[in-house]
C-alpha cells in the first residue's frame, strides 16, 4: 500500500513557541490538504535549536509540553513527528513526539547526545534508552534524532532490523559548513543500502545566532537512491509516495524495541502519485553566499532589526559585506558611511563612492580628520617625545567604530562588521574599532575566499557592481602613509593556507613545517593566532561556514604559555 510522507524544512525561532506551532501547524493542515500519511518536523522545531540554557527553565519546557498538545489537537487523520524538548521530572531530554489522529502516542528521547564542535548536548540533556517502532497497519516506522542514525548498532539501526522498520525518520537540526550536505547524503544512503529500508532525513533551515542550518532534507530508498530532496537555505515542503513493505515485513520485534500497533489514519487519498521532486545542489560559492545572505537575514529579523549600516572602505571586505547585506534586506534598508582620513587614497575614496552607487544605497561621508587631530590634541602631553605607532592607527579605527555605534544608537540600525577570519586570526584588526559591531557577517570567511564571493557577487549580477579596482588594489588598513597588509603579514595566498591546517585542521608547528612551509614563518603566524585569543573572546557573533569556526567550534584558553 502506497504510505505518502511529506517531509516539512522550517525556520523557527529559539523560544517563539506561539509562532513556531503556527508554523508546525499550518504545515500539518498542507500535508493533510495533500493525502500524506505522515509529515515529520526537525530536530526542536517547536522550541527553536539550539535552546542552550534556556532548557533549565522550567516554564521553557512546560511550554514545550503545553503546545504539543495545541498541535495533536490539529492532527487529525494524520500522523506527525515533532522535535521539542521533553522534561521529566528533572531529568531534560532532546525528544521526538509521535502523533496519530489527535493523540500524543509516545515522546522519543534522543540516545547519542553530540558533545564537539559547537554541539554541547551532553550539558543538557540526560540520553534516552527506550526505542520505539511505529506499526501504522501494514507500515512499520522508526523515529529517531539526528545523532542517532549514525552509529553503527545505535537507535536507527535497531529499528530497521530488529524492528524491521521499513521506514526510519530521522529530525535533524545540523548546523551548516561547507559541502556539509554532499556528506550527510553518503551517509544517509550509505544506512538505507545497509539496512535495506528508506530513509526520511528533516533538517531546520533558517539562522540562529552564529550557526546557519541549510536544509536540504531529503529521502532515500533502500538501494540508497535519492528520492527527494529540499531545497536548501529555505523553507520548503516536500512529498514522497513510498511503499515500505517491499523491504521489511511487519511482525513482533525482537527484545529492546517498544512498539505501537496503530490503525490507519481516515485521510481521503488522492489518485495519482505525486512528483517527489529533487532539488540541485548548489555549487559551492552559491552555497556559502546563500548562507551567509540567510544568516545576516534572520539575525537582524528575529533579533527586531530591519536595517543595517556598515563602515564602506572602499576594500574588498567591505563590498562583500554591503553586497551580502543588500541582498538578505533590500537595498533600501543598507546605509554605508564613508569615513575618509588624511591617508585615504583617492581610490579608495572613489571606490566606496561607486560601490554605494552601483548598489542604489544610502552613503553617508564622515571625515574623521578634525577628530583625529582632537585627540592627539588631548593626549599631546602623553605622548610627548614618543614616535608614531600602533596607536595613532587604532585611533582611527577607534573613531571610526565609534561613528557607526552613534548612528545605530540614533537610528536603530544594526552595525555589520567587516573584518575577515584570516584579519581575525592574527589580531589584524582593532578591538573596539573595526571589531565594534553588533554582527561580524564574515568573520569565518579566509581572505582569499571574500575575492571569490565577490566576483561570484559580480557574476550573479550580470555586472560589475563591485569595482575591477577593487579587486587590483593591494589590500590596506589605510592606517598609515602607503600602508599595505603585506607589511605586516605574508601574502594572503601563503597565511590563509597555514591557517586553515593550523586552526581546521588542528596541525602542530612541526606538522606544518613539514608540510612546506618555512619554519620562521609557521612559529610567527602560529604565535600571532595564539596571542589574540583576547581579541577573538571579544569578537562579535558571525555566521560559521568552515568546519572549525572561531567562538564554539574552537575553544582556547586567553592564559596560554602552551606552544
Amino acid at each position: 500500500m502506497r504510505f505518502r510522507i511529506a517531509l516539512a524544512q522550517i525556520n523557527p525561532i529559539v523560544g517563539d513557541f506561539k509562532g513556531n506551532t503556527e508554523k508546525i501547524i499550518a504545515s500539518i493542515e498542507k500535508a493533510r490538504a495533500h493525502s500524506a500519511d505522515l509529515i515529520a518536523f526537525p530536530e526542536m522545531a517547536l522550541c527553536g535549536y539550539p535552546p542552550e540554557d534556556l532548557v533549565f527553565n522550567r516554564a521553557f519546557t512546560a511550554e514545550n509540553t503545553r503546545c504539543l498538545k495545541i498541535i495533536a489537537r490539529a492532527s487529525k487523520n494524520i500522523s506527525a513527528v515533532i522535535g521539542l524538548t521533553h522534561r521529566l521530572k528533572n531529568d531534560i531530554y532532546n525528544a521526538a513526539a509521535f502523533i496519530h489522529n489527535k493523540k500524543i502516542i509516545n515522546i522519543y528521547h534522543k540516545i547519542f547526545l553530540p558533545n564537539y564542535g559547537v554541539f554541547d548536548e551532553k550539558r543538557y540533556f540526560k540520553p534516552g534508552e527506550h526505542i520505539p517502532v511505529f506499526h501504522i497497519n501494514d507500515t512499520s516506522i522508526g523515529i529517531n534524532i539526528c545523532e542517532d542514525i549514525w552509529h553503527v548498532g545505535g537507535p536507527a539501526h535497531q529499528q530497521a532490523n530488529k524492528g524491521r522498520a521499513g521506514l526510519i525518520i530521522n529530525i535533524s537540526a545540523s548546523p551548516y559548513h561547507e559541502q556539509k550536505l554532499t556528506q550527510r547524503q553518503m551517509l544517509l544512503s550509505y544506512f538505507a543500502r545497509n539496512n535495506k529500508t528508506y530513509a526520511a532525513y528533516i533538517n531546520m533551515t533558517g539562522g540562529q545566532d552564529e550557526l546557519v542550518f541549510d536544509g536540504g532534507s531529503m529521502l532515500v530508498s533502500p538501494k540508497g537512491a535519492l528520492i527527494a530532496r529540499a531545497g536548501e537555505f529555505k523553507e520548503d515542503l516536500i512529498f514522497a509516495d513510498i511503499n515500505p513493505l517491499t523491504q521489511n515485513a511487519c511482525g513482533n520485534a525482537d527484545e529492546g524495541i517498544t512498539e505501537f500497533n496503530l490503525k490507519a489514519n481516515k485521510i481521503k487519498r488522492s489518485k495519482a502519485n505525486v512528483k517527489c521532486p529533487i532539488n540541485k545542489k548548489l555549487p559551492l560559492l552559491e552555497e556559502i553566499y546563500s548562507a551567509l545572505v540567510l544568516g545576516t537575514k534572520d539575525y537582524l529579523h528575529k533579533n527586531g532589526f530591519s536595517k543595517a549600516v556598515l563602515g564602506l572602505s572602499g576594500g574588498i571586505d567591505s563590498a562583500l559585506v554591503a553586497a551580502i547585506a543588500v541582498d538578505a534586506l533590500g537595498r533600501e534598508n543598507v546605509a554605508a558611511v564613508t569615513m575618509p582620513s588624511m591617508y585615504s587614497s583617492t581610490g579608495t575614496k572613489n571606490d566606496s563612492e561607486q560601490i554605494a552607487h552601483n548598489m542604489e544605497i544610502q552613503l553617508l561621508k564622515i571625515p574623521i580628520d578634525d577628530i583625529f587631530k582632537s585627540y592627539l590634541y588631548q593626549l599631546r602631553d602623553h605622548f610627548i617625545g614618543q614616535p608614531e605607532n600602533i596607536a595613532e592607527e587604532n585611533l582611527q579605527a577607534r573613531i571610526r567604530g565609534t561613528l557607526l555605534m552613534a548612528l545605530s544608537n540614533k537610528f536603530g540600525w544594526m552595525v555589520l562588521g567587516t573584518g575577515n577570519k584570516s584579519e581575525l586570526s592574527v589580531g589584524y584588526c582593532t578591538l573596539y574599532g573595526d571589531m565594534a559591531s553588533g554582527f561580524a557577517v564574515i568573520k569565518d570567511i579566509p581572505k582569499i575566499m571574500v575575492y571569490q564571493l565577490a566576483k561570484y557577487f559580480n557574476q550573479k549580477s550580470g555586472k560589475e557592481i563591485i569595482p575591477k579596482s577593487v579587486f587590483k588594489r593591494p589590500p590596506s588598513a589605510e592606517l598609515r602613509p602607503n600602508q599595505k597588509d603585506d607589511d605586516s603579514l605574508p601574502p594572503y595566498n601563503t597565511l590563509d593556507p597555514i591557517l586553515q591546517k593550523y586552526i581546521e585542521g588542528n596541525q602542530s608547528i612541526p606538522e606544518l613545517i613539514k608540510s612546506g612551509f618555512k619554519s620562521q614563518m609557521v612559529k610567527r603566524i602560529t604565535r600571532l593566532v595564539d596571542t589574540s585569543e583576547y581579541k577573538r573572546r571579544q569578537a562579535p557573533a558571525g555566521i560559521k561556514i568552515t568546519r572549525r569556526a572561531f567562538g564554539k567550534d574552537r575553544r582556547m584558553p586567553i592564559t596560554n604559555k602552551f606552544i
